[in-house]
């Protein structure tokens, strides 16, 4: 699982956003080239490769781009985890910390089954407050978390020390 250098060249670093002392990191530039898009979601299919995956849940908003398509091109489902109130249906939701507060994050409660192999992806695990609260809520209704994959990874911040124990992947860290 090797990105290629164009990939990595390809997100943009924009100093100051959304705040003063924040370096974001901008994947528009990925996204918007049909070749980097494609490398990114194969690369984050590999990072499931020999296992059975039922569904493939992605964290609101740009998670949902990575794991829809992920989705398709592993022939399963796709379950959207929302910030709360933005699902319609009966939800299971689970409060989490962040550096200057708390968010509240939902997930419909027939969107996974029990014993169902489940694939976390999302854009990017940061400090993992959202992943650890998206899959401590696909544990609750006793699915298997069999991996978590990410298309960047700040390893500074060390979010993978918050998440539960399954194989973490990111193809991108920085």
């Amino acid at each position: 699982m090797q990105a290629s250098e164009q990939l990595r060249a390809s997100v943009r670093d924009i100093p100051d956003f959304p705040k003063e002392g924040i370096l974001f990191k901008d994947i528009t530039p990925v996204l918007a080239n049909g070749k980097l898009f494609h490398e990114c979601i194969s690369l984050l299919c590999e990072t499931a490769q020999g296992q059975q995956v039922d569904k493939v849940v992605g964290i609101d908003a740009r998670g949902f781009i990575f794991a829809a398509a992920v989705a398709d091109r592993l022939g399963c489902g796709f379950v959207p985890v929302r910030k709360a109130g933005k699902l319609p249906w009966k939800t299971r939701g689970l409060a989490y910390s962040l550096e200057y507060g708390e968010n509240v994050i939902e997930l419909h409660e027939d969107a996974v089954f029990p014993g169902e192999n489940i694939l976390l992806v999302d854009d990017l695990l940061a400090t993992g407050g959202t992943a650890a609260a998206a899959a401590e809520l696909i544990n609750s209704l006793g699915a298997n978390l069999i991996g978590a994959s990410f298309f960047i990874e700040l390893t500074a911040l060390q979010g993978r020390e918050k998440m539960p124990p399954c194989p973490i992947h990111a193809i991108l860290s920085y």
